[in-house]
């Protein structure tokens, strides 16, 4: 498998991909910087984590800018599979290839800690080889990570089926209510979601901070099913 992994100044996460993809999965990955606009064939496309630009004006409001996301643009728009993570998530939204806006967390300060996410869709690229209603453990390190739309566009989510990853309970109980399940404030406690061909998908928390019992603590090797 082929993956470019796209790099921002300021991400500080490809260096997780990378190694998560080369070193555990044994993949063919490409570094791609934010001027150039080759995207070196891929089969997947990652957007990671980080502070793109220092997240000035907005986060992912500067990367959306980069020559680098016409590139992923068209290559979504072919049915490329694109994964953005965290600031990830962020630039995407902020380019249109993923409706809605992450703002600014509830409580108004930086999360860093576990949460348990239980997945919604198993349709998807990244969450194909998780069953419905199963939970995940992994970290979320973010300021602005409390995703929201307006009504008609979560309406159109929920029906459609298109949220990925919902905040839960380790059990897997869902209360949007809960800030110790749903710590950033999300709407209907959403964590990921997917595009309406289901080929580019975005998450706050960060799946390859769990994908290696050594490294994962209390998340253990639960997220390497996003990467597999």
């Amino acid at each position: 498998m082929r993956v470019s992994v796209v790099v921002f100044p300021g991400s500080n996460c490809d260096h997780d991909v990378i190694h998560l993809y080369q070193k555990v999965l044994g993949s063919t990955v490409s570094s791609i910087w934010h001027r150039d606009r080759d995207l070196k064939k891929p089969d997947i496309v990652i957007i990671p984590g980080g502070f793109s630009y220092g997240d000035y004006l907005r986060t992912g409001a500067m990367a959306k800018l980069s020559p680098v996301m016409s590139e992923v643009a068209k290559f979504a728009e072919q049915g490329g599979s694109v994964l953005g993570i965290c600031n990830g998530f962020q630039i995407l939204c902020e380019c249109g290839l993923l409706p809605g806006v992450l703002l600014q967390n509830i409580g108004m300060q930086f999360l860093s800690r576990f949460v348990s996410l239980r997945v919604e869709n198993n349709s998807t690229t990244f969450s194909r080889n998780y069953v419905v209603g199963e939970v995940l453990t992994c970290p979320i390190a973010h300021g602005e990570g409390n995703y929201f739309a307006d009504r008609e566009i979560i309406q159109q989510l929920e029906d459609e089926g298109r949220v990925v990853f919902r905040y839960c309970s380790p059990s897997g109980e869902v209360d949007s209510s809960n800030l110790n399940w749903n710590p950033n404030g999300s709407i209907n406690s959403i964590a990921g979601i997917c595009s309406a061909k289901g080929n580019v998908v975005g998450l706050m928390p960060h799946p390859e901070r769990s994908s290696e019992k050594i490294v994962g603590f209390v998340g253990e090797q639960s997220g390497v099913k996003v990467f597999q």
